[in-house]
């Protein structure tokens, strides 16, 4: 098509211009379920551990996620830095594709010390694109790249356009978020969190009953508890355990447990020589013990931890009703 701009008028460029837009709309417009992943913490990783060692965990990422897209119709459609973007046909396939990646990092992870652990974080979208089955281009992949920065490390953080493209297994799987201001955009998105693990399996909060907190479990596949706050200038544990009594606060050890991920639920396992017991059996230090959805976990004969599912699995439900019948602190989580 040989078209002398310069001859045309401004009427007869406006006509082009609409004419362009509907044929790229007919040829290249289509909906799709699209995500961005994230390595958490890669900055300061390879300010502490070189260069070699952060290419090697982004290529770990890389790797494992292009092994979990062909199954579930997803392909990679570009990467740079630590993150990556896919898109996907499906939302539903989309959701299990990164359920299937967050799953294969953490088995990646239990072969890996804690300060080399491979930890994401994951945004997804459901929106009108322009594709020409290489690129993919607009105003939706911009806002998922948005999700995807504000989501809590180990989080697979969605967008209500998601939500609503889910079948009914899926939806029953997302947890509504407070309403997100992201960087760019002037409106707060209302943003969901998928529970992508199986909560007959693996409690999401710990309830301290002597101070009545209900802590959320964060995202780690290593989640550590603990007294000390801080080493260094880093955070020493994920939870830090504190009792009113400053005296009592000192019978926990600094680093008293860990609770490590594992494919049928989380172990604790004890790195303490204090006494730890989980649902009235001790546990040596070394040693691990299950962990499911309404264990309670005793330390140091000082403090009393009930680990609970929103579902209210396996007992949770109903130790955490006798909790707060016998302790009026305990306020029941809601």
């Amino acid at each position: 098509m040989n078209i002398d701009l310069a001859q045309l008028t401004m009427t007869e460029i406006i006509r082009l211009q609409t004419l362009l837009s509907q044929e790229l709309s007919r040829r290249f417009e289509i909906s799709a379920a699209l995500a961005f992943t994230d390595i958490v913490g890669s900055t300061p990783y390879f300010e502490r551990f070189g260069d070699e060692a952060g290419h090697q965990l982004q290529q770990l990422h890389f790797d494992l996620l292009a092994d979990c897209l062909p199954a579930h119709g997803g392909r990679v459609v570009d990467t740079a830095g630590d993150g990556a973007f896919a898109c996907f046909t499906s939302a539903s396939a989309a959701a299990d594709a990164l359920t299937q990646l967050l799953q294969r990092v953490g088995d990646e992870n239990v072969h890996r010390a804690r300060d080399h652990q491979l930890t994401l974080r994951i945004g997804l979208h459901f929106g009108r694109v322009l594709s020409d089955g290489a690129q993919v281009t607009g105003d939706a992949v911009n806002l998922c790249a948005r999700i995807a920065a504000a989501a809590e490390p180990g989080q697979i953080r969605l967008s209500r356009e998601v939500f609503q493209e889910f079948d009914a297994d899926h939806r029953l799987l997302c947890r509504r978020l407070p309403p997100t201001q992201l960087k760019g955009i002037a409106r707060e998105v209302e943003l969901f969190g998928l529970e992508w693990r199986d909560p007959m399996r693996f409690p999401s909060s710990v309830l301290i009953r002597e101070t009545g907190q209900n802590i959320p479990l964060p995202s780690h596949d290593i989640v550590s508890f603990g007294r000390l706050d801080l080493i260094e200038g880093r955070h020493a544990n994920d939870i830090v355990l504190a009792l009113p009594d400053p005296a009592a606060t000192r019978q926990i050890s600094r680093w008293h447990f860990e609770l490590r991920r594992r494919p049928d639920g989380y172990a604790l396992r004890a790195m303490s020589g204090q006494s730890t017991v989980v649902d009235g059996e001790p546990v040596r230090q070394g040693q691990d013990r299950a962990v499911r959805p309404g264990s309670v976990v005793t330390l140091a004969d000082t403090m009393t931890l009930i680990f609970l599912s929103p579902h209210g699995v396996d007992g949770a439900s109903t130790e955490a009703t006798t909790i707060a019948r016998r302790d009026p602190v305990y306020s029941a989580p809601r």
